[in-house]
């Protein structure tokens, strides 16, 4: 055997393993801010029914018009890219450059905006199902983030409810998700190494439950009916604040500082809820709505500020990390989002650039490397919560080359039963 064919297996191999790595969503850069994905001009979880349109949107503080592109991967379940070829999950072509972008107008904090319709002039349509990746890379072709999404068949129907957990010890803090699988189209082949769910709670995809079997099967109905395995801590309802006319303090912004080059809301103290009682109030479970009362274009109207958050959790002074989470920041447990102990105030403490309008946020226990906290939430967990659920079914077929979503099954927890 020759020496020049074992150095050419040994690189393909290389390159195999180097492709075969898991995606992971790369945090975006200071300079990009208000990463989202926009479907009827509203914030969605990024999850579209296959053959369905959507844009990616987001800012770039510098304002400098740079030039961006994107590039899609698909993937199977676990992230890691599939072996289909670009031109089987793709009609047309990525690698180009994001041609829709206008700079802000009558801001004090200079932006450009950016808008990836999907699909677009190049990019003509999504063919398969399944997990996707999108990379955002600058001129140098460098990736400078990323986003996951989830493009999903409508053939199978996913009956689910919420009901409260089977266990006492967590009967009044967690939700417990009953669901079915049901298809009149497909004959589930092997269903206990075909199929596979994920579960996602208000939209947050790094708290998902993956890797649960059907528990049994009714004839092609599979079954799910656990008693620990898709639970959820309920949580509490999220906090928000509210600056759509950015100079005026507002719902839960306690003073405006109109005094440095962009402005400063400082919101009310909040306090850790874990040990008040359940209170009932509206939210939008985690999202966020970009608004400029005084606007037409809010995408390049809407400023910014500098949002100051305080927290009083006197009980919570452990080795773990809070931190200020929600849709707005796809829920990223960075160094940006951590807050910082104030030993005077005795508060924490943490001030975030946000675009103005309407926001959900949270406040999150994780150690250093990304473990959550839910047990000993700062805002406690309670049953009545009201939370968003999705269920989404996974398949592969003996023969299939990659996971097909095949269904998506969602419903809420005002709707909860015993």
């Amino acid at each position: 055997m020759s020496k020049s064919f074992i150095l050419g297996t040994f690189f393909i191999f290389l390159f195999t393993l180097a492709t075969a790595q898991v995606q992971k969503e790369m945090t975006p850069p200071y300079n990009i801010k208000t990463v989202t994905f926009v479907k009827n001009n509203e914030n969605v979880v990024p999850v579209f029914e296959l053959g369905s349109s959507f844009e990616f949107q987001f800012d770039d503080l510098f304002g400098n018009e740079a030039n961006y592109y994107y590039e899609i991967i698909h993937c199977d379940y676990n992230w890691i890219p599939s072996n289909i070829p670009k031109n089987e999950y793709l009609r047309g072509f990525d690698n180009q450059r994001i041609q829709n972008y206008s700079n802000s107008f009558n801001t004090l904090q200079l932006y450009s905006h950016y808008n990836l319709s999907i699909p677009n002039q190049f990019t003509l349509q999504l063919r398969l199902s399944g997990n996707y990746i999108l990379k955002i890379l600058n001129d140098d072709k460098e990736v400078i983030f990323s986003r996951k999404f989830r493009i999903y068949e409508d053939i199978a129907s996913v009956p689910l409810q919420i009901k409260r957990a089977r266990n006492i010890s967590v009967v009044e803090y967690k939700h417990n998700l009953d669901f079915a699988i049901k298809s009149q189209n497909l004959i589930f082949q092997n269903p206990l190494k075909n199929i596979n769910v994920v579960l996602i709670q208000n939209g947050n995809f790094n708290t998902e439950i993956k890797n649960i079997k059907p528990q049994y099967t009714i004839g092609n109905d599979l079954i799910y009916k656990y008693d620990i395995e898709t639970q959820f801590w309920a949580g509490n309802e999220f906090l928000y604040f509210e600056n759509k006319d950015i100079r005026v303090a507002n719902n839960n912004v306690a003073r405006v500082d109109a005094s440095t080059d962009i402005y400063n809301c400082l919101l009310y103290t909040n306090n850790a809820r874990r040990n008040f009682p359940y209170t009932l109030f509206q939210d939008i479970n985690g999202n966020f709505v970009i608004k400029n009362t005084n606007a037409t274009n809010n995408d390049i109207e809407a400023d910014y500020a500098w949002v100051y958050f305080s927290l009083s959790a006197p009980a919570y002074r452990l080795d773990k990390g809070i931190y200020v989470s929600g849709m707005f920041n796809n829920y990223s447990l960075s160094p940006e989002n951590k807050m910082d102990y104030n030993e005077k105030k005795g508060i924490y403490e943490k001030a975030i650039l946000i675009k103005q309008g309407f926001t959900n946020y949270n406040y999150v226990i994780a150690d250093n490397k990304g473990v959550i906290d839910n047990e000993n939430a700062i805002d406690g967990n309670f049953y009545q919560t009201e939370n968003e659920y999705t269920v989404l079914v996974y398949y592969k077929e003996n023969t299939g080359r990659y996971d097909r979503i095949i269904g998506k099954g969602t419903a809420n927890s005002l709707n909860i039963i015993n």
